[in-house]
Parts: C-alpha cells; structure tokens; sequence
C-alpha cells in the first residue's frame, strides 16, 4: 500500500477554496473533493491547527464555512 501524502492533499483542498474566493461551505467542499479523497473532515481540522484554513469548531459540521487564511 502507498504511503498517504498529506501535504498534496492539502494543497488540493486548497486550490478548490481559491477557485471558490478563498471560502466555501464543508457540504460543497466535500462533494467537489468527494472522488479524490476521503476523510476531508479531518485533513480539514489538521489544517485549521497548521493556521491554514478557518472555521468554527475542532472539526466542521456540514454546514461550517471553510475559509483560507
């Protein structure tokens, strides 16, 4: 099994929020990155600690607003 890389998955997650003007909501976000990854929910609480992304919470619920710092 291939080892996970994180850090594309990140800047994956970060290029869909800034063809979306830096903010979008976790619903949309998941279902645009659906096919390319699972487990957004966490790879997006890893970036809120890094200083990232924002929003409100530990993790975000479905209707959270992700927004990139």
């Amino acid at each position: 099994m291939e080892p996970i890389d994180y850090e594309a998955e990140y800047e994956e997650i970060k290029r869909v929020l800034k063809e979306h003007g830096g903010e979008l909501d976790y619903r949309t976000l998941n279902e645009i990155l659906a096919d390319k990854f699972e487990g957004i929910r966490l790879r997006l609480k890893t970036m809120k600690e890094k200083g990232l992304v924002e929003f409100e919470g530990v993790v975000p619920s479905f209707d959270s607003q992700i927004r990139l710092i």
